[in-house]
């Protein structure tokens, strides 16, 4: 059983957990996930880790409250156990031989792009940090971001907070400036990292983008996240979930990735709806 080692509401409907798991805490890297079951019963639901502790024991993931499983995981406490915890899985992230870079992070997607921030600047990269919310109020690993970056910049849409305006527009600002990246990494919503690809594409920058948002049961088994990369049939969870930005089929890959949302949506309400009548 995998203990729940330390429970932090980061927001209302985002939460971390760190979760004892000396086995996979010893093999992580960053870009990985792990897939877990709260209970026998439980469905498997793949969640990329956010850090790792090889001498603690523990792994840290980040969580959204958005469907049936991390519902169900967000009624447990620090203490209690989850059924599965395995991993890590996935290709991880390649880091090593960038002089210089920028990570562009959307939403909860900021809690992928963090370690791989992290590992970009421990190995020697000079960093430059892009982070969007919608608003003030969600924005999540700010001082995390900011320990790691020598260059960091935050993004609202409503201009809460940061400057207002898109990651796209911040980072097309840093690259007109004359910042020479050996790579741009990005992770987020669907949308966002198109439009990331789309920006860096006329200036021949390689971009890497995580598509973990669209896996949906982390084996390749349900084919859910299948991508077009290059005119060649692609799996996130078993080919990435890290792919060359200017090669995906973005049109397939934010109507799988939308189609996907509306699923969940609606199972995540039956589920709440099911839940509620067991506990009255």
């Amino acid at each position: 059983m995998y203990r729940i080692v330390r429970k932090e509401s980061l927001r209302p409907i985002v939460t971390l957990y760190e979760i004892e798991a000396p086995l996979v805490a010893k093999k992580a890297q960053p870009g990985q996930f792990i897939i877990l079951r709260v209970d026998e019963n439980g469905e498997r639901i793949p969640i990329t880790i956010n850090d790792y502790n090889p001498e603690k024991g523990t792994v840290t993931i980040i969580v959204q409250t958005v469907g049936s499983t991390t519902e169900k995981l967000s009624h447990l406490n620090e203490g209690d156990c989850l059924h599965d915890f395995v991993g890590p899985l996935g290709k991880a992230t390649e880091t090593e031989g960038k002089k210089k870079v920028a990570v562009v992070g959307g939403g909860v997607g900021c809690a992928i792009a963090y370690p791989v921030l992290k590992k970009f600047h421990d190995c020697g990269a000079e960093v430059h940090a892009i982070v969007g919310f919608r608003s003030k109020d969600l924005v999540i690993l700010e001082d995390d971001f900011k320990k790691s970056s020598d260059k960091f910049i935050v993004c609202t849409d409503d201009g809460s907070y940061g400057r207002k305006g898109l990651v796209t527009e911040a980072l097309k600002e840093l690259i007109d400036e004359g910042n020479q990246y050996d790579e741009v990494f990005a992770i987020g919503p669907m949308v966002m990292m198109k439009f990331v690809s789309k920006t860096t594409e006329p200036y021949g920058i390689p971009t890497t983008v995580s598509m973990s948002p669209i896996m949906i049961d982390g084996t390749g088994m349900c084919g859910g996240c299948r991508l077009s990369v290059g005119g060649e049939m692609k799996f996130a969870c078993v080919d990435g979930p890290d792919f060359d930005g200017h090669k995906v089929d973005w049109n397939l890959a934010v109507k799988r990735n939308q189609m996907y949302q509306e699923f969940e949506k609606h199972k995540h309400e039956e589920t709440c709806n099911l839940f509620k009548k067991e506990v009255q």
